[in-house]
């Protein structure tokens, strides 16, 4: 069964002229970094997402946003991008995708090697004073805080520093979004990798593509509602797929060549 599926993804990525990448959690959870969702280790357990993770819940007690985000700062400070991270590079380098569309931030996709990425839930390279508005390079910020749990403050006005992170009650970066929608526009293919697509404005990207007559993939352990539109469905683990898909590929182009 996954086989067969793995030779369709292939086949329909390989004919796709402007094929888009939207990912999701999922595809970072080999990589060591928790999701948000799942019932015994998402990052939602336990806590009050708008008392810890929302532009107000922040600005009334950044200490607790800080003591929350600890254990996902220390993670991802240390996650490697996994196999599926490295298969949607080399999808990109051999120019069978436009571009990734992520809601994650925590910059794997980069780092395997993409070079067109629109993060539209933000990311962890910069942070942000939120009184001044200076912003920072904030890997030294995230080294000092994880060895002294202290909520950092800006050096030029002692206003709370905070990461590049989209929080509650907070507007997508525009530049990112817009970027992300005009992909999903001219898309004839969008692969969904690891993503329940519950979070708007992210999960209206596929219907945007779909509208314009995009074929639709869906990669992802669960279940979801568009399920039922895609023309292909996986449920197993992106790390586990996608470098099958790219080696499939790679047979295709290689059965070509000989032609």
């Amino acid at each position: 069964m996954l086989r067969e599926q793995v030779i369709s993804a292939a086949e329909l990525i390989n004919a796709a002229q402007h094929s888009v990448v939207l990912t999701g959690a999922g595809i970072s959870t080999p990589s060591g970094i928790p999701d948000f969702r799942s019932p015994e280790c998402g990052l939602w357990v336990g806590v009050d997402p708008v008392a810890v993770a929302s532009m107000y819940g922040f600005r009334q007690n950044p200490a607790a946003f800080y003591e929350w985000v600890y254990p996902l700062v220390d993670v991802t400070i240390h996650a490697e991008p996994n196999a599926a991270h490295y298969a949607l590079a080399a999808l990109e380098a051999h120019g069978k995708i436009a571009g990734v569309i992520t809601q994650n931030i925590d910059t794997l996709h980069t780092r395997a090697g993409n070079r067109v990425v629109h993060e539209l839930h933000g990311q962890f390279r910069e942070a942000t004073c939120t009184h001044c508005f200076e912003v920072f390079d904030a890997k030294p910020i995230i080294k000092q805080f994880l060895m002294d749990r202290q909520v950092p403050h800006c050096p030029t006005c002692g206003g709370v520093i905070k990461p590049n992170v989209i929080l509650f009650g907070e507007q997508l970066p525009i530049r990112p979004f817009m970027a992300a929608q005009d992909l999903a526009r001219k898309a004839d293919l969008i692969l969904i990798i690891g993503t329940s697509l519950e979070v708007a404005p992210a999960s209206e990207l596929p219907v945007l593509a779909r509208k314009n007559g995009a074929k639709i993939i869906i990669v992802n352990l669960e279940p979801t509602h568009l399920d039922s539109s895609a023309t292909l469905v996986i449920h197993a683990d992106a790390a586990e797929v996608l470098p099958q898909i790219v080696k499939q590929m790679e047979s295709i182009h290689e059965h070509d060549r000989q032609q």
